[in-house]
């Protein structure tokens, strides 16, 4: 094996470069799990509206989509960083860790929003609106709320539920009840998801000071609030059944899956960490058979 010379190239020996270092920051800072998560219910939105899917437009979405939820995390990212500095799980995140300076990560998510909207409005002025609304009410709304109130979980299921309208106005050029449907079954989904989450990391949110719902509200109203929003979800996920344009198989999918996911609503407490852990897990594969399934029985005919 030959040994490199000090005056060698840093890649020869497959050593990465400060410019690597900063490229995978910048990444991170876009949150790519998230960003996939959203992107994928942009996708089905357009697959559940009604019309032809047309490539130049259908990327474009996608695209502008990607660019906002990608400028909206890393502004959030930006504003939140001396918070993510009390918190083990995101210490190490670019900004509280010294691998980029706040100001370059202000003016990426800034440079990537800005970028978004002309993408967007190519697509037409719905899905732009749209996609402007949940990048402001993300930022600006929710992200200065969740330092003061537990509430801002509700507000943040806002932004958090736009993406499937962005894809349905894409094709459809408008909203109807079937996007409605989509948005709510979302936004009503990410409460008992996020007080689970909340109930899960308690402690870590303590040390950093947020009043998250799980540990700023009583035992007793943050078991109702997961049932209440669990039983909400199951109802609304059953609601483009009878909109029609659904086969009726989804209808026994859905209600299927809706009685799990009550039951194990049920289990959350603030006591037991381990049924909140079970609930969080099953709550994403609850939301993916759904949407899942709603794209799979779409057209198939009201038996």
């Amino acid at each position: 094996m030959t040994i490199p010379s000090p005056a060698a190239p840093a890649a020869a020996s497959g050593a990465t470069s400060p410019d690597d270092g900063r490229f995978d920051a910048f990444v991170e800072l876009t949150k790519p799990r998230i960003t996939r998560a959203v992107l994928t219910t942009g996708g089905i939105g357009m697959a559940l509206a009604p019309g032809r899917i047309e490539l130049v437009p259908a990327l474009l979405s996608l695209l502008g989509t990607v660019l906002v939820v990608s400028s909206a995390n890393a502004l959030n990212m930006w504003w939140e960083r001396d918070v993510d500095g009390r918190m083990g799980r995101t210490a190490n995140r670019p900004l509280p860790s010294g691998r980029l300076p706040a100001r370059d990560a202000l003016v990426f998510g800034v440079a990537l929003g800005l970028i978004a909207m002309p993408v967007l409005l190519m697509v037409n002025k719905l899905t732009a609106a749209l996609g402007l609304l949940a990048l402001v009410s993300y930022v600006l709304v929710y992200t200065p709320l969740k330092a003061v109130s537990p509430y801002a979980l509700h507000v943040g299921a806002v932004p958090g539920a736009i993406p499937p309208l962005m894809g349905y106005a894409t094709v459809a050029g408008k909203l109807d009840g079937v996007a409605l449907a989509l948005f709510s079954v979302l936004f009503l989904w990410q409460i008992p998801h996020f007080v689970a989450i909340s109930l899960v990391r308690g402690s870590e949110y303590a040390d950093a000071a947020l009043p998250v719902y799980g540990i700023a509200k009583p035992a007793n109203v943050v078991r109702r609030t997961v049932a209440i929003y669990t039983y909400a979800t199951v109802a609304a996920s059953l609601v483009p059944y009878f909109l029609g344009g659904f086969h009726a198989v989804y209808l026994v999918v859905a209600g299927a899956l809706g009685l799990g996911f009550i039951a194990l609503a049920h289990r959350v407490s603030t006591t037991d960490l381990g049924a909140a852990q079970r609930f969080f897990r099953a709550s994403i594969a609850y939301i993916i058979l759904v949407y899942g399934a709603l794209v799979l029985s779409m057209n198939a005919g009201v038996a």
